[in-house]
């Protein structure tokens, strides 16, 4: 293996094998597929600048942070999948935003406002509720900048949204 995009490729792989529940690698289309989310992200290995594997500090767990040319950085952790960073470009700044966040992190914060949407449909939705669509948004935003198509997902925010106006006036 003599070059980068060709060791990044391996490390993947080996990555996703110890990570099945996570993450998963397709060679012969250059596609990782995020378990969580069902998603599929093709890597443009010929934008790759940089990777590196590393230890998180308390978890002691691998994971993989890839570079690319256009500055967007995709990470392989577990148990979230592929982590990048949330994108505040159509939400503005957003309250306790991580600076990273996945999918998954999308699908739990969606759980959430369902639940004060339809559990508790007779009560008007916390301030909170609010809160969460943004993260959601700025999670979205960043997916599809790193490559993801949730346009899916976006129509379900939309609905949930529309639910919150409908209830507040």
């Amino acid at each position: 293996m003599n070059t980068a995009q060709e060791r990044a490729q391996a490390l993947i792989q080996r990555w996703a094998e110890a990570h099945s529940q996570a993450a998963l690698y397709d060679e012969a289309s250059a596609t990782i597929f995020d378990v969580a989310s069902g998603k599929s992200l093709r890597m443009a290995w010929r934008n790759l600048t940089a990777f590196e594997e590393k230890i998180h500090t308390e978890t002691r767990e691998s994971y993989l942070v890839l570079l690319f040319e256009n500055g967007t950085q995709v990470a392989l952790v577990d148990p979230g999948g592929v982590a990048f960073a949330p994108s505040t470009e159509n939400c503005g700044a957003v309250e306790n935003l991580p600076p990273v966040v996945c999918l998954r992190d999308f699908l739990t914060l969606k759980q959430r406002v369902d639940h004060y949407l339809y559990a508790h449909a007779d009560e008007p939705p916390p301030r909170e509720c609010l809160d969460l669509i943004m993260i959601c948004i700025a999670t979205l935003d960043g997916a599809r900048a790193v490559g993801f198509d949730v346009g899916d997902f976006e129509k379900e925010l939309e609905n949930s949204l529309n639910e919150i106006e409908r209830r507040t006036g």
